[in-house]
């Protein structure tokens, strides 16, 4: 009941002809030579670097997170050029399959996050698991995070000339950090600029819905997609559809919620977090930076309400798994 499905990596599923894209670069611009130019219906592996692009590593320790430079934050493989992309065209990416690496990292970054100015200072764990059957990942002495890959950047070139911030997700894709942009998901993408110019990156081993210290499980890992041209169909925001349900891996044991309730939905998602930070923190006698950096791996921001005019309210679902 703790593994999540893992559907094993075919190398079949890439185009026997194509190899692997290991180039990246950081920021979307329409300018970028593509490194690799395929048809619609082929299918490319990626190399997919982690979040910090080697910045941060198995063997790094705290003080290494406040030395990131951020001009190298979240590379992303690519692009590419899809022959025919126009713009009106959507993209259509079915994700075929991830390799994970087995190791990954969770940082609290100062100045970044849902409660930036509650908690200052840096933090930094380190994961290990196992690629091959994806077993939950051991967190300190207090749990254990079920895994189920994702990437968390995934998107085509914005129209607008100009290099422009890979942190912000766009009309476009880029990092939306979408949990459920998994193995079997199709994506779709508004194309803006001639070959849509498609790139992936900011990989995660597990990730709640808010990610709301700001960092995942953030894991290298290679995933291989597939690509597919609708011409002339209009699509102003990113869509996909799931292959199956989505959170059968945090499911089994239910959940332990914590709401906020007010008219601002920023400010009660932060008093749904903290709750939770403060429960998690009495239950199980583990430091408060901890509970918050797990609440971003497994636990999941919900907008329960937000028609009872003048508050709304938000919920933060932590799943019980992580501790029975």
């Amino acid at each position: 009941m703790h593994r999540a499905p893992v559907i094993p990596y075919n190398a079949a599923m890439v185009t026997a002809q194509r190899h692997t894209i290991h180039r990246h670069h950081y920021g979307w611009d329409r300018s970028f030579a593509p490194v690799a130019r395929i048809a619609p219906g082929e299918s490319l592996e990626f190399e997919v670097p982690d979040a910090s692009g080697g910045q941060l590593g198995e063997t790094s320790a705290v003080g290494d997170v406040s030395r990131l430079d951020f001009t190298k934050v979240n590379p992303v493989a690519g692009p590419v050029f899809i022959d025919g992309a126009e713009p009106g065209d959507v993209l259509k990416i079915t994700l075929l399959s991830f390799v994970p690496s087995g190791w990954g990292w969770t940082a609290n970054i100062p100045g970044f996050g849902l409660l930036a100015d509650e908690f200052t200072e840096p933090a930094l764990h380190l994961w290990r698991y196992d690629p091959r059957i994806l077993a939950p990942a051991l967190f300190g002495r207090w749990g254990k995070v079920p895994l189920k890959p994702f990437t968390g950047t995934i998107g085509v070139a914005p129209a607008e000339p100009g290099l422009h911030s890979i942190v912000p997700p766009r009309r476009v894709g880029g990092n939306m950090d979408v949990r459920d942009i998994a193995q079997g998901t199709e994506l779709f993408l508004p194309v803006e600029v001639a070959g849509a110019l498609f790139s992936v990156g900011d990989t995660h081993a597990a990730q709640g819905d808010g990610e709301v210290c700001g960092t995942a499980i953030e894991s290298p890992m290679r995933v291989a997609l597939q690509f597919d041209l609708l011409k002339q169909e209009p699509l102003a925001y990113p869509r996909f559809r799931t292959d199956g349900p989505v959170t059968r891996h945090l499911d089994a044991r239910g959940y332990e919620v914590t709401t906020g309730i007010g008219p601002d939905l920023m400010q009660a998602a932060r008093a749904a977090v903290r709750s939770m930070i403060d429960l998690l923190s009495r239950r199980h006698g583990m430091p408060a930076i901890d509970a918050y950096m797990l609440c971003s791996v497994c636990g999941d921001l919900r907008i329960s309400e937000i028609v009872d005019v003048p508050n709304w309210t938000v919920s933060f679902y932590f799943p019980r798994i992580v501790f029975e």
